[in-house]
């Protein structure tokens, strides 16, 4: 298996330590080496060093966690927003899988954890009715379970789908916003509800695109 190019891992952990400090938990060195695998810690502290001659990190002396954002240094009472994965894309429509292959991040201001959200881009017009058009961003918690009126990412066999979900005697639904478009109906045990809509995303110029990595 070929290496990865430094450059390349430099990059993956300035995002790795990026996203530990907008969490509020900025990472020791020994936790960068055992969060990328590296077999001595010197080889993370190497990549951190690095990082703080780019200028893309400041370093406070004598502190094991004392790694920061430059523009964050210093700075008090900032909300500190969470760098959320966009996990491909989502049908707002005909069913489509969902990709999981990783499509950049984008900050979301939530008492929720990164861990705990995911974003997708929305594909197809099903969904307009509730505001939801094609090329948004939808920002989802996850979860397995939803109330019925909940908008919902739900996963279909292998597909996935945002609708809203109604639940009557028992029996899911999942209903489009458009008149153009039917509801489905799947079996209870074809259908898994993957996270609740809680933000829509709409980017009307470039200058204001997702994050990528």
């Amino acid at each position: 298996m070929p290496k990865t190019p430094p450059g390349e891992t430099r990059e993956r952990v300035y995002c790795y330590v990026r996203e530990r400090l907008f969490e509020g938990r900025p990472p020791t060195i020994r936790e960068v080496q055992h969060a990328f695998s590296f077999r001595a810690v010197e080889t993370a502290r190497e990549h951190l060093e690095a990082l703080v001659q780019e200028g893309r990190l400041v370093k406070k002396n004598g502190q094991a966690r004392g790694f920061a954002l430059p523009d964050l240094e210093g700075l008090k009472g900032w909300t500190t927003p969470r760098l959320v994965p966009i996990l491909g894309r989502v049908q707002a429509g005909v069913l489509s899988t969902a990709i999981q292959d990783l499509d950049g991040y984008i900050p979301v201001e939530s008492t929720h954890s990164s861990q705990e959200l995911f974003a997708l881009r929305v594909h197809g017009e099903s969904m307009t009715g509730a505001g939801i058009f094609p090329r948004d961003l939808v920002i989802v918690k996850r979860q397995a379970t939803a109330n019925s009126g909940d908008i919902v990412v739900a996963l279909v066999e292998d597909d996935a789908t945002v609708k809203r979900l109604r639940i009557r005697k028992g029996i899911i639904e999942l209903h489009p916003e458009n008149p153009n478009f039917d509801v489905i109906i799947p079996s209870r045990y074809q259908c898994r509800i993957l996270g609740k809509v809680i933000e829509v995303r709409r980017f009307l110029e470039r200058a204001s695109s997702p994050l990528r990595y």
